[in-house]
């Protein structure tokens, strides 16, 4: 945000790049000679190589694309170096074509045939691509079509990140009937380059993308695609499904695991295409539930019932009702939302409907049976934007999406520490049982293992960890098999037990929290289980193996400290979601001239969604140290640093208010940031000031930075500085 004063300036309003100026997930930083994500997603030129794209040249000319295109038979004809290039040419000439652009400053491409080693292409010349076997790039805005796609791509506020061409061409071919457009169709192909977190992280940010759909087969990096996905989700729905080929799953036991991954990062894993159609045609036009309670609006009590029927035996709670209005039904806050059931030749307003559902507070759907009159009164309710259903089945399992998503938002909010437990294990013992052992532990070392961490040696259902191929250890729990990725707090552990049907009894979701801490604590754990009469096993990796590396990363509560100022206390501390309220209280305390230096403009009050973006941070790719007087428990600062999409800058931010001016405090924030930023790996770190910002000019300067004016916008200062 903005910066402090330093003992030798009066003023240090802060340094902020355009990306935390809308404090969003991950910076587009456009350094010369690097790949900027907004020329693969946003390009204003285009350029199509080879003999073999005959087939996207017809498409961007049809589309009419608002850009410069090319079509070139060599990298080396072009005339002006585009943002984008499309690479068709034969396989054995598409890593030369990669070297030749990265030589022009082309740092973006599609391959949308075979090619080997594109991977180590581009980490040597720069250039990320999709592909191989990519589908392309769809932009309808932008008029952009580089796809292999058949048919034209609607226009709307639907986004897809796919893999597979046929599904890819499957989605788009029901589209369009069913009134559902696209902002982005991202076909990765085989995931090679550019994969789902940069994709991701574009969609997070774009705001005509509504809800954003994920066809995978291919994983590269879990921790880096769940970090993407939890910091998408906190912005739109996302909706994930599996098309293979994973590692064999016989069991099932890996899809159990694939929802359970999702359902951390906020993502509604569904379970085929059928599924993700539905749930888009839901989460795309329907504000999230307020609740599970689902009120039912029936003129007719058969077809009512039959909704309420459905409703409950999906679990969910039911007020059904012919009498009460569509607005008193909205200002109920027990209702989670309301379900408008008409049958055939009942009147219904669509003009006057699609013109109130906006305004309340809970999400209207609407079930028109029958087809002959049914059918066209649907296409009417879609193309108002209204989800619609043919059935009270389906309008009840729309419902459950909604209620799922809202779930899992509120599981990826959860952010348990590296330590959860309050009573501190005997992790020594437990060092002292692993020094000399590897594979299968004997039972006595096992059950000294588990009274080290107040485990009990037999417990009324069975949990086991086991390491699931794609996502590392996962934590089952009962015969359903209902499952959690360590690691788990209380509220998470409570919420394992719902979903496997088991009573919570006392002790349950704390043995559950113990026995994630122990995985998090020992990596070197490959499975333990403990259940109804029989003894706990535990095995550990073999000699040399690697030891596992969690999914999630757990919040970094060792980053946590206390600095003095005076005889004042302050905890200098990682940001969390709940300090939501302290820092809306702080940012009311801040001077305007404070905020025009921190956000470059004048702004009275931060949006929901922004302090979301400020508080819910992805520790992964972000920091955000924030001060916390002990006294007050008031924030009276924050230095904030995120990383690009390639791991090599942090563009940051500081900002205290002003009675801790002159203290000191932000230059220990950002102190701490850049080491946090070298920690990390990365090569520099950057921001911009206004240039009429003497002060933090002067700030920085002290920290080391080197300045440059920004050639595009002389108000604009560029500070850098160096890590490696």
């Amino acid at each position: 945000m903005a910066g402090m004063q330093p003992h030798h300036a009066k003023n240090c309003n802060g340094a902020a790049g355009p990306v935390l100026n809308e404090a969003m997930t991950v910076p587009r930083l456009a350094a010369a000679g690097r790949f900027n994500p907004a020329c693969l997603f946003h390009p204003g030129s285009i350029a199509v190589i080879g003999a073999e794209g005959a087939e996207i040249r017809a498409h961007l000319a049809m589309h009419a694309f608002k850009g410069a295109t090319q079509a070139v038979a060599r990298a080396e004809d072009l005339a002006a170096v585009p943002d984008l290039a499309v690479i068709a040419t034969p396989e054995a000439e598409v890593v030369p074509t990669m070297a030749s652009l990265a030589a022009m400053g082309c740092f973006a491409a599609i391959v949308p045939g075979p090619a080997q080693g594109l991977a180590e292409a581009s980490r040597r010349t720069g250039v990320r691509v999709l592909g191989p076997n990519a589908f392309g790039l769809a932009v309808p805005a932008l008029g952009l079509n580089a796809t292999q796609a058949h048919i034209p791509v609607p226009k709307g506020r639907l986004a897809l990140v796919s893999q597979s061409i046929g599904l890819t061409r499957a989605v788009i071919d029901w589209a369009g009937p069913n009134g559902v457009g696209f902002s982005h169709l991202i076909g990765i192909g085989d995931n090679a380059g550019v994969g789902f977190g940069v994709a991701l992280d574009w969609l997070s940010q774009d705001s005509g993308t509504g809800a954003i759909l994920l066809e995978i087969n291919r994983i590269k990096d879990r921790r880096a695609f769940l970090s993407a996905a939890r910091a998408a989700s906190r912005y739109r729905p996302v909706v994930a499904f599996r098309s293979g080929p994973f590692p064999p799953d016989p069991d099932g036991t890996a899809a159990f695991a694939f929802e359970a991954a999702l359902r951390r990062a906020g993502v509604l894993s569904v379970a085929g295409l059928d599924d993700m159609l539905a749930a888009a045609e839901t989460l795309s036009r329907a504000r999230p539930a307020r609740g599970e309670n689902l009120a039912i609006l029936a003129a007719d009590p058969s077809a009512g019932s039959l909704a309420a029927e459905a409703a409950i035996r999906d679990g969910l709670r039911v007020t059904h009702t012919a009498h009460e209005t569509l607005a008193n039904l909205a200002a109920d806050r027990t209702v989670g939302g309301v379900l408008l059931v008409h049958t055939p030749g009942e009147p219904i307003d669509v003009p006057a409907l699609s013109a109130q559902a906006p305004t309340l507070p809970v999400p209207i759907l609407v079930c028109a049976m029958g087809q002959t009159t049914g059918g066209p009164l649907r296409g009417m309710l879609a193309e108002a934007g209204l989800p619609s259903f043919a059935s009270p089945e389906q309008a009840v399992f729309g419902f459950l999406h909604l209620v799922r998503d809202r779930r899992n938002r509120a599981a990826a909010r959860e952010l348990p520490g590296s330590e959860v437990l309050p009573l501190a294990p005997n992790r020594d013992a437990v060092r002292r049982v692993f020094a000399t052992a590897h594979g299968p532990l004997p039972a006595e070392a096992a059950r000294a293992v588990f009274a080290a961490y107040g485990l009990p040696d037999e417990i009324e259902t069975r949990i086991a960890v086991f390491e699931d191929a794609v996502f590392g250890p996962v934590i089952a729990l009962g015969p359903d098999r209902a499952m959690d990725l360590p690691p788990l707090n209380l509220t998470l552990a409570h919420a394992l037990i719902a979903r496997a049907h088991l009573p919570d009894g006392p002790g349950l979701a704390e043995t559950l929290v113990r026995v994630s801490q122990l995985v998090v604590d020992f990596p070197e754990i490959a499975s333990l289980s403990v259940g109804p009469a029989s003894a706990a096993t535990m095995t550990l990796r073999g000699t040399g193996e690697p030891p596992a590396k969690l999914a999630i990363a757990p919040y970094p509560t060792e980053l946590a400290e206390t600095w003095f100022s005076g005889d004042q206390r302050f905890t200098i501390r990682p940001i969390r979601p709940e300090d939501a309220d302290a820092h809306a209280c702080f940012f009311k305390r801040l001077s305007p001239t404070d905020v025009r230096y921190r956000f470059f403009s004048a702004i009275h009050e931060l949006s929901p969604e922004r302090m979301a973006r400020l508080t819910q941070i992805d520790y992964e790719r972000e920091m955000a140290f924030i001060a916390v007087r002990e006294a007050t428990g008031e924030t009276v600062g924050v230095a904030r640093l995120v990383s690009d999409t390639d791991g090599h800058s942090g563009e940051f931010a500081v900002i205290v208010q002003a009675d801790m001016k002159g203290h000191g405090l932000a230059s220990h924030l950002m102190h701490r940031l850049i080491g946090w930023a070298r920690d990390r790996g990365l090569a520099e770190v950057v921001g911009q000031i206004l240039s009429d910002n003497a002060p933090m000019l002067a700030f920085v300067r002290h920290l080391g930075f080197t300045l440059r004016r920004l050639p595009d916008d002389p108000e604009v200062m560029e500070a850098r500085l160096p890590l490696t």
